[in-house]
């Protein structure tokens, strides 16, 4: 099992080689795209990206917790949170492995 991380450069890269545009371009073209799908969250709109999956802002209540460490009993603020669900393809490739 490989333990390898992806990472924003090694993604401008592989747009560079696979679609023929310049570095900057391709630098460009990711971070916009990043931006449009953070924005879209940040406003709780869900991004639904075909044949990959769906990312979805959900609403966690304020609710009772305990330190593990210690086992003191304490609030848990509410948050937001993002969630993703895997398309059924998207799981299937990685079942494929």
């Amino acid at each position: 099992m490989s333990n390898q991380t992806l990472t924003r450069a090694e993604v401008t890269d592989a747009i560079v080689r696979e679609v023929g545009v310049t570095r900057q371009e391709s630098s460009d073209l990711l971070d916009r795209t990043l931006d449009m799908i953070g924005s879209a969250l940040e406003h709780e709109d869900e991004v639904k990206l075909s044949r990959f999956g769906n990312f979805v802002v959900r609403s966690k209540a304020e609710r009772e917790g305990r330190n593990p460490k210690t086992g003191e009993e304490a609030v848990i603020a509410p948050r937001r949170v993002v969630t993703f669900r895997p398309s059924p393809m998207l799981k299937a490739r990685v079942d494929k492995g």
